[in-house]
């Protein structure tokens, strides 16, 4: 994966989040069309740069927590 494509991915996977649409490694990969694996890395990757990802148990899906 490029720099630019994968930055790109980053940045969609972040918005993804953000507006409540990740539920799941496995539903990331299959739109990424990539390994579940690659997908843990790129939400790590989210949380190197700062962001809060957390999955909730309750909703059922990745979010992100303020506080």
């Amino acid at each position: 994966m490029r720099f630019i494509e994968k930055k790109q991915k980053l940045e969609y996977l972040l918005e993804m989040i953000e507006k409540g649409r990740c539920i799941s490694y496995q539903q990331v990969s299959e739109k990424f069309n990539c390994s579940e694996s690659t997908v843990k890395r790129m939400i790590s990757e989210l949380k190197e740069e700062g962001n809060n990802v957390k999955y909730c148990k309750i909703v059922g899906k990745f979010i992100i927590e303020i506080g």
